[in-house]
């Protein structure tokens, strides 16, 4: 964890914080605004992966911060499924799904990274 001072400084931590941001976005127009469910376990899916990547930090210990990222990858994993759903559904449209799919599973591989490396450390 030597390489950052504050969870704040890292990458996948600002991508998911940005990618929760599209997701509220999204998740207020059109018809998905009105499918609560669906509309809420997108936000807290979203909100989890930047949140547990977050609390791991702040709990100090690699073993811990490694768990917390597993966490927050299985989130990022739950955040993919509900999109498909949607796009399923016909509440957001095959390129924003595409796109929202692609940034999600860009942090689920950093979040890979990041676990291979603390747990070689």
């Amino acid at each position: 964890m030597a390489r950052w001072k504050r969870f704040e400084e890292m990458d996948v931590w600002k991508k998911a914080c940005q990618l929760a941001c599209t997701v509220y976005e999204v998740s207020r127009q059109g018809q998905l605004s009105k499918d609560f469910g669906l509309r809420d376990q997108l936000r807290r899916s979203a909100v989890s992966t930047a949140s547990n990547i977050a609390e791991g930090f702040e709990r100090g210990s690699d073993k811990v911060f490694a768990n917390s990222l597993a966490i927050a990858k299985g989130s990022s994993g739950e955040l993919r499924t509900q999109l498909y759903i949607a796009a399923r559904l016909g509440y957001v449209d095959s390129e924003e799904m595409t796109e929202l799919v692609a940034h999600a599973e860009e942090i689920s591989r950093m979040l890979s990274g990041l676990i291979k490396h603390l747990k070689a450390s």
